[in-house]
């Protein structure tokens, strides 16, 4: 088998991405509005469905997306907005939506400006009535910037905006209308057929309820408690007294109400309680924080399954499944009736609470797990949990005399922002909670030490200085001894990323003996380690650097760390490529890539694959070497400054790239750097996971016989694997 050249297809391209949710049940009718969208985005590059709520216009956004997604090369993105609350962060989710890392201090905007520029996708934007002001101008900006983006949005009103063709969506038909609650009564209740006369019954219903699809599938959901009669009984009693009995002239949005607020009615008190209660979450939850943040005398934990279970055959709350379990989740215009029901209980500033403390809590239990073999399901468990984690932060800048515990959950998320590729969201909560005073010390000082973290990896060298300071001047002024190791831990980060090795050793050194002392020990401790290590590799102390990162790896699989465990594989790489072991390096940067790639820690994977890079060229592929260095180019783009601007963290580049150059020419090797500069990430990591055919050659003759003499000296400059880079 022959490996793809530059410029040929590597492998069977995969299909456009299509980032949208898979349908939980049946999409029914709507046939001719599916019709007119398709049309509209034949003429339109920005098309938007506009109604009120409960009438689907999320749900057909979604279909008509899905059903058109193979027009657009890269493929269907979905930005959902309805939970946010904060403009500042509307770019940022639709960073966040079309599948971007930045680890740059940049503004958002310009990052989503700049990777939309030479797209061809299909843009879904949810639920940005309440964000319009924000939203409008940004969507205008991406479509002035981004000719290949098409915007589709979905919301209570038209954005406004030039070009925009707007579909006004109302009721469904009578015949789709009395098909969708039939499908959706049968699905409720499984024994439910529709009877003699039931048909002009469900008919009847469906005018009263004027068609909309919400209120329609409110109604299937009583059918395991009601027949078709008593629903149309309760119907006519309830219009009957909010309209005088004029039923024809219900306007749209009080039909909805009326249909949430009967459903809400027809619930037990235990029901109407929880509906209440669960309007305090921000997107989907698990059963675990329902029971914490909703029981109490009233509604005992040990009940709330089965309320909970109610709740969801009424179509009140919908189940789903994430990458922790079940979760669950209530449509925006639920839990709003039910945030209207919890104020007028009084309730809402103690569930409020309730609820930040959970989360809290759950910050907590995540940062103690990284630790450990769950790394991945704690990266899961907080991608879910993120819109509520913004709630409970919301909450505690509210309440200035608890900013200190906005502080402490942002610092403890540090994990998240840093390991998990969120560092400019990480910037966002940070910068905000630290602009508060508060008497509580020790939560300042957590949350400067990890700003100071999170800007040395967006490269603000001034920022990073002035946080870490006032964190060790604090650390020292209050006699805390962890946040002073953490301050000069990473105040050794920043000299290691300006090339003042033995500062970076000496700062590094104090942390770990002050580490040591506490008895800290968790992925923090063990990135510093690997960050000595380093230090040592630039001053051409090889073998110690080997035998720290040994010994850090052996810690790692013995509590089944992963993120650092790839760090200290990168250093020994480089030593194994060092003593010619072409074939060990390669083998523990595969390691390395698959384990960054995993956790989104872009700064890892762009110095694995440069790393490879020069390993792929020692192997006598200066081709492929020079297609994978291209595709690190764009990578390093998000990342910041590229190699952060160090001549250490540059050698294995600058060497790989003399090399190349000198084996391919100057045409060749420009070739195949735009190769390589063209692979959409994923390809990329793939590409750098699958050797060339001739070095699985060179392999196996490595093992028949030693290397070629293909080292370089001793001591040569490499990039970084230490927690600067995580």
């Amino acid at each position: 088998m022959r490996y793809p050249g530059p410029g040929e297809p590597h492998r069977p391209a995969p299909p456009a991405p299509c980032g949208l949710p898979a349908e939980l049940n049946a999409f029914v009718g709507r046939t001719d509005e599916l019709a007119a969208a398709a049309r509209a985005l034949d003429a339109s590059r920005l098309v938007t469905v506009a109604g009120p709520g409960g009438i689907g216009k999320t749900r057909l956004a979604l279909r008509a997306a899905a059903a058109l997604k193979n027009r657009y090369g890269d493929g269907v993105r979905l930005a959902e907005l309805s939970l946010l609350r904060d403009p500042r962060l509307v770019a940022h989710a639709l960073v966040q939506a079309i599948g971007v890392t930045d680890h740059t201090g940049r503004p958002a905007r310009e990052v989503l400006l700049e990777h939309l520029g030479p797209a061809r996708l299909l843009l879904v934007v949810d639920g940005f009535e309440h964000l319009v002001d924000t939203c409008a101008p940004l969507l205008r900006d991406v479509l002035r910037n981004a000719p290949g983006v098409t915007v589709l949005a979905a919301g209570r009103r038209p954005l406004r905006l030039d070009g925009e063709t707007v579909l006004p969506l109302g009721p469904m038909s009578e015949e789709d209308a009395a098909r969708l609650f039939t499908v959706r009564a049968a699905g409720t209740a499984s024994a439910w057929r529709p009877a003699e006369g039931d048909p002009a019954r469900v008919r009847e219903l469906c005018r009263r309820l004027d068609g909309v699809p919400l209120a329609l599938e409110l109604a299937a959901g009583r059918l395991p408690a009601l027949s078709l009669e008593q629903l149309l009984d309760r119907t006519d009693d309830r219009f009957g007294l909010l309209t005088g009995g004029v039923r024809g002239a219900l306007p749209r949005h009080r039909t909805l109400r009326t249909a949430v607020g009967w459903s809400h009615e027809l619930c037990s008190p235990a029901e109407r309680l929880l509906w209440a209660r669960l309007s305090v979450f921000a997107g989907s939850f698990d059963l675990e924080a329902v029971e914490y943040v909703c029981s109490g005398p009233d509604l005992p934990a040990g009940t709330v399954l089965d309320v909970l279970g109610e709740l969801i055959a009424q179509s009140v709350v919908t189940r789903t499944q994430g990458a922790g379990g079940a979760r669950y989740r209530m449509l925006d215009t639920v839990r709003a009736y039910g945030a209207e029901w919890l104020a007028s209980l009084g309730d809402t500033e103690r569930l409020r609470s309730r609820h930040r403390d959970w989360y809290m809590g759950l910050a907590t239990w995540c940062e103690l797990e990284w630790f450990g073999p769950r790394q991945a399901d704690v990266a899961a468990c907080a991608d879910d949990a993120l819109p509520n984690l913004r709630a409970a932060v919301e909450v505690c800048l509210e309440r200035p005399h608890e900013a200190h515990l906005g502080q402490h959950l942002a610092g403890t998320l540090w994990f998240y922002w840093a390991g998990c590729g969120r560092l400019a969201e990480g910037r966002h909560w940070l910068d905000r909670v630290l602009a508060e005073e508060t008497p509580y010390a020790d939560a300042r000082l957590k949350a400067l030490w990890v700003l100071g973290y999170v800007a040395v990896l967006q490269g603000d060298d001034a920022a990073a200085a002035a946080a870490l300071h006032e964190c060790g001047e604090g650390a020292a002024a209050g006699g805390n001894v962890l946040a002073g190791a953490y301050a000069t831990h990473r105040k050794g980060c920043l000299a290691l990323l300006s090339d003042d090795m033995p500062r970076a050793e000496r700062l590094l050194r104090r942390a770990l003996g002050d580490y040591d002392r506490v008895g800290e020990l968790n992925s923090n401790v063990l990135m510093g380690r690997v960050e000595l290590a380093m230090t040592l590799v630039f001053q051409d102390r090889l073998a110690e650097a080997v035998a720290v990162c040994e010994d850090v790896r052996e810690v790692c699989e013995t509590f089944g760390e992963q993120w650092t465990r790839a760090y200290a594989l990168y250093v020994l790489a480089y030593a194994a490529w060092t003593a010619g072991e072409h074939v060990r390096a390669r083998a523990l940067l595969t390691e390395c890539i698959t384990v960054d790639h995993r956790f989104n820690d872009l700064v890892g994977l762009v110095l694995a694959i440069e790393l490879l890079a020069l390993v792929t060229a020692s192997e006598g592929e200066p081709a492929e070497a020079a297609v994978l260095q291209g595709a690190a180019a764009p990578v390093w783009d998000s990342v910041g400054v590229a190699v952060f601007g160090s001549v250490h963290f540059g050698a294995p580049r600058e060497l790989c790239a003399r090399r190349t150059l000198e084996q391919l020419g100057a045409r060749r090797y420009e070739e195949c750097v735009r190769t390589g500069r063209a692979l959409p990430l994923d390809a990329a990591v793939r590409r750098a996971l699958t050797a060339p055919e001739r070095v699985r050659v060179f392999r196996a003759r490595q093992r028949t016989g030693p290397p070629p003499d293909t080292r370089e000296p001793a001591g040569l400059p490499t990039g970084k694997g230490g927690e600067a880079a995580g």
